[in-house]
C-alpha cells in the first residue's frame, strides 16, 4: 500500500505506543504514513485523500467517529481495541503487527456498514453517522413529543424520551439498550426505536433501506438531535429532521468469515454464561438459578 493513515485516540497513552509500531512496521514495507488523533478533522481532511488503508487505534467511539471524518472517502478501516467492548474493532494490540502483514498481503475481507444522513433543514446541516440518530429530550422532566413519519406517511406521535434512528450496526447500541431488534451488521435496514414510550404502546420497526424517517418536535419544549452520541445539537419546537440510508458507506477489514459475527454477539453481549455455568452448581446458586441436573 502507497499511503496508510493511523487514527489514535488522543488521550491512550498505550494507543500512542501500538500506533509507533504500527508506523514503524508500515514505513519499513514502503508505505507513506501520516497520523493523526482522533479529534483533529482538519488533519484527516487533509490526509486522508489517497490513503488505502486506516488504522484506527481505540475503542469503538473512536472507530465511530473515524468513519464520520472520513466521508466521503471510501477507505478501510482496521480497528484495533484499547477500548472495552470492542463490537466495531477486529484486533487486539498484541495482533496488530501481524494483522498488517496480512492485510498488506491481501489475506483479508472487507465488510460494508450502512451509514445514515440526517438533514436539519433549519439549519441547512447535513450529518453521517454510523451507529444511530437520535431526537430526544434535552433535560430530565415531562417526556418529549416527537411526531413521527416514515415516507411522507404519518406513522406516529411518539411521547416519549426519545427516538433512535440506527443502522444495522446501531442496532446492538443505544436502540438495544431501548428493546430494539439486533440486525446483521450488513443489512441495509433501518431501525426506528422509541425511549421509555408513554404507557409502553409504542414499538420498534424494522424499516426497509430505502425508508426515509422524519422526526419533527411537536411540543413546546427544547429537544436535542445526537449523531453517534458525538455531536449534540439543540432543536427548537416544530425543528424536523430527516433520515435516511448515506450515499457512503462504512468499509472494515476483517479476517474472519461473516457467519463468526454471531459468535463474537454471544460473547460480547455474554449469551452463553448459563450455559458455560451448567457444571458449576455454585454459580446457578448465587444466580438463582435452579439446575434441571
Amino acid at each position: 500500500m502507497k499511503k496508510v493513515g493511523i487514527f489514535v485516540h488522543s488521550r491512550s497513552r498505550a494507543a500512542v505506543q501500538i500506533a509507533d509500531q504500527a508506523r514503524e512496521l508500515l514505513r519499513g514495507r514502503g508505505s507513506e504514513v501520516w497520523q493523526t488523533s482522533d479529534w483533529d478533522d482538519a488533519a484527516v481532511a487533509d490526509s486522508i485523500p489517497g490513503t488505502e488503508l486506516l488504522v484506527c487505534i481505540g475503542g469503538d467511539g473512536t472507530v465511530l467517529r473515524a468513519a464520520r471524518v472520513i466521508v466521503p472517502h471510501p477507505v478501510p478501516i482496521l480497528g484495533v481495541n484499547m477500548g472495552r467492548l470492542g463490537f466495531l474493532t477486529e484486533v487486539r494490540p498484541g495482533e496488530l503487527v501481524d494483522r498488517l502483514s496480512d492485510v498488506l498481503e491481501g489475506r483479508c475481507r472487507i465488510e460494508e456498514r450502512t451509514m445514515l444522513q440526517a438533514q436539519v433543514p433549519s439549519w441547512g446541516a447535513t450529518h453521517h453517522a454510523l451507529n444511530d440518530v437520535v431526537v430526544g429530550r434535552a433535560s430530565v422532566g415531562r417526556p418529549l413529543y416527537v411526531e413521527t413519519a416514515v415516507d411522507g406517511v404519518r406513522l406516529a406521535i411518539h411521547r416519549c424520551d426519545a427516538v433512535i434512528a440506527a443502522t444495522a450496526t446501531g442496532s446492538t447500541a443505544y436502540s438495544l439498550s431501548a428493546g430494539g431488534p439486533i440486525l446483521h451488521p450488513e443489512s441495509q435496514d433501518l431501525v426506528l426505536t422509541p425511549v421509555a414510550p408513554h404507557l409502553g404502546s409504542a414499538r420498534p420497526v424494522v424499516l426497509p433501506r430505502n425508508a426515509t424517517i422524519d422526526l419533527r418536535v411537536t411540543a413546546d419544549k427544547e429537544a436535542v438531535i445526537s449523531v453517534d452520541g458525538q455531536i449534540d445539537r439543540t432543536l427548537a419546537s416544530g425543528d424536523s429532521v430527516t433520515i435516511c440510508r448515506s450515499a457512503h458507506t462504512a468499509r472494515f477489514v476483517r479476517f474472519s468469515p461473516p457467519q463468526d459475527y454471531y459468535a463474537v454477539l454471544a460473547e460480547k453481549l455474554d449469551w452463553l454464561r448459563v450455559l458455560q455455568a451448567s457444571d458449576n452448581p455454585e454459580l446457578f446458586e448465587f444466580e438463582g438459578i435452579t439446575s434441571s441436573k
